[in-house]
Order: C-alpha cells, then sequence, then structure tokens
C-alpha cells in the first residue's frame, strides 16, 4: 500500500492478550512487534525512517478513553489512521 509516497507493507496479529504490529518500506523493516494501543503511535521516531505514523483509533470511545484494538473490531470499531508529518507537530 502507498502511504504518502512510501510503499509501505503492515502485518498485523492477534494474540491471546494484545494485538501487534510490524511495517516495512521498500522491503525495509521500520519497527517489529509493537503493540498496538488506542490513540498510541506506533512508529515515534523519525530517524527510523517513515515519514509520518500509523496509530489506532477507537471510534466507540466514550468516557473512559477506550479500549485498546482486538482483531473483531478491525475496520469498523478499530481505524488504523496514517498520520502525516503535519499532523504530528
Amino acid at each position: 500500500m502507498q502511504l504518502g509516497t512510501q510503499s509501505a507493507v503492515i502485518n498485523i496479529w492477534q494474540t491471546a492478550y494484545a494485538m501487534f504490529v510490524t511495517l516495512y518500506v521498500a522491503n525495509s523493516l521500520v519497527v517489529a512487534s509493537v503493540i498496538a494501543e488506542n490513540l498510541n503511535r506506533i512508529v515515534r521516531y523519525e530517524y527510523l525512517g517513515f515519514v509520518g505514523d500509523l496509530a489506532f483509533v477507537d471510534t466507540q470511545a466514550g468516557a473512559d478513553g477506550g479500549s485498546d484494538p482486538i482483531y473483531t473490531g478491525l475496520g469498523s470499531r478499530f481505524q488504523l489512521l496514517y498520520l502525516e508529518t503535519a499532523d504530528l507537530s
């Protein structure tokens, strides 16, 4: 998939305890096995070479602040967002 000008591959998997994300750009590993949490950036550091960042958002979050994503809600309740550089400042 294209994220900005980057050719990216995102692997997401669920364990009994949490969901995890691995990100490749142009066949190079950027981050591996990062825990997926609601509203928590996945890449975080510019020096990793990824332009922008990724984050999950719980679209049904209430006063409790929402839940961490699980696979059964991907694409509906839990959305994976690509944050451009301008979104991070």
